[in-house]
């Protein structure tokens, strides 16, 4: 049992990482308030200062919220919002959002049945299975965009071909769909591999006498094993969502925002860096905290109501 001492020498060591962590995380989230409600464009001479380059002097402009620049109260917000791109790009970062989400889902279950059932080189096929998981988004962009959906050399157009079907070129005719492909075969490890521990919790004793008392393949599916899965798929719901409302690396490499593929943090981008308005870009950022965590807050309540069952 932990003792007074025990527990304040425990806060006192935890501290510099909480310190850590808190510093890590508002300072970035600070400054994109602050430069949200500035004008800042550097390529038209908006500058910061010009007190020096030292930490001193970034300390005291950031403390001071930057005087330099131009206060323009939420003009950044009501023209980030009113903008002909943002609702575009929230209804894309909503579609691939639900695309990945339904595709990983659907074939993580059917992938998890499959390898909860006994087989050869069964350690072996799940490394196979859980591995582009492991894969840094951008390689696995590269690979897709260069190997695979290539109109000319890629894996796909050698398949049409050997079909006598004319390639597709995926990129550009069937955007979305090619990117919640390369999406998803990133995820789908990830939800397998959840849903695969869940069924390996099942009771295969209560599934063996739904067997005997007549259910078959999928009533047993259905009304034994899906039930079960609820709070696997919730976890796998909410872990993904979260991540895939921040996916940028994908579209980046694939399409770079054209076809329909710009979602809100690819706006984002184009405002900061493309267009060098880092005003309007912060603004941006904070819807995007915003819808994130709104998002969060209402999985984490059905979270909540499914494991409290």
């Amino acid at each position: 049992m932990a003792t007074q001492h025990s527990r304040s020498a425990a806060r006192i060591m935890m501290a510099p990482a909480v310190f850590l962590l808190l510093v890590w995380m508002l300072v970035p989230l600070s400054l994109t308030l602050i430069f949200s409600f500035k004008r800042f464009l550097p390529l038209r001479g908006d500058r910061i200062g010009e007190r020096g380059d030292g930490f001193g002097d970034f300390l005291l402009d950031y403390i001071q919220g930057f005087p330099d620049l131009d206060w323009v109260g939420f003009s950044n917000f009501s023209s980030f919002v009113t903008s002909n791109s943002f609702w575009p790009a929230v209804g894309t970062t909503l579609i691939i959002v639900g695309g990945v989400l339904l595709v990983s889902i659907l074939f993580g279950i059917l992938l998890a049945m499959l390898l909860d059932q006994p087989m050869w080189g069964q350690g072996i096929v799940r490394i196979l299975v859980i591995a582009p998981f492991f894969v840094m988004p951008t390689v696995s962009a590269l690979v897709w965009k260069n190997m695979i959906m290539d109109s000319t050399n890629g894996l796909f157009a050698h398949l049409w071909r050997a079909f006598g079907a004319d390639p597709v070129v995926w990129l550009s005719d069937v955007p979305m769909v090619s990117l919640i492909l390369i999406i998803s075969w990133q995820w789908l490890p990830f939800a397998t591999l959840i849903l695969l521990t869940a069924f390996q919790s099942l009771d295969s004793e209560q599934m063996e006498a739904a067997e005997m008392d007549g259910a078959g393949a999928l009533a047993r599916f259905f009304f034994i094993a899906l039930p079960h899965l609820s709070r696997a798929i919730t976890i796998v719901i909410l872990i993904q969502t979260i991540f895939l409302l921040a996916v940028f690396a994908e579209i980046f490499v694939t399409t770079g925002g054209a076809f329909g593929t710009r979602t809100l943090t690819y706006l984002i981008y184009q405002r900061v860096l493309e267009s060098q308005n880092v005003g309007l870009g912060s603004a941006g950022g904070v819807y995007a905290i915003i819808l994130a965590n709104i998002v969060a807050i209402f999985l984490m309540r059905i979270v909540g109501k499914n494991l409290d069952r």
